[in-house]
């Protein structure tokens, strides 16, 4: 049973960072999905596939694959570059541009 470890990333949807303050344990499919011929549903014998364990710190996750052992590997998050400007949203909509509206 192998394992994965990472701290997830924000979603392309939208620009806030709601979900990406925990770490998550991630079972590795050991198995490959399958269609089903009748329905057409993908599916597999994997159970452990769908397991996703959250914790607050990467510490506690890596102590609890050591405690249960499990195999696992951890993935290390990549720095964001925060983009803030100064004026926010509002900007776009300001009487005073410099610039020309471009859109």
């Amino acid at each position: 049973m192998r394992a994965r470890i990472y701290k997830p990333a924000k979603t392309a949807m939208s620009s806030g960072t709601a979900k990406t303050n925990h770490w998550v344990l991630e079972y590795v499919a050991e198995t490959a999905r399958e269609v089903d011929p009748l329905m057409g549903w993908t599916s597999s014998v994997d159970t452990q596939a769908q397991v996703k364990l959250t914790f607050d710190t990467k510490e506690s996750a890596v102590d609890y694959a050591n405690e249960h052992g499990i195999e696992f590997v951890v993935q290390e998050p990549k720095p964001r570059k925060l983009n803030i400007r100064a004026g926010g949203y509002g900007e776009n909509f300001a009487t005073n541009r410099r610039g020309v509206w471009t859109h």
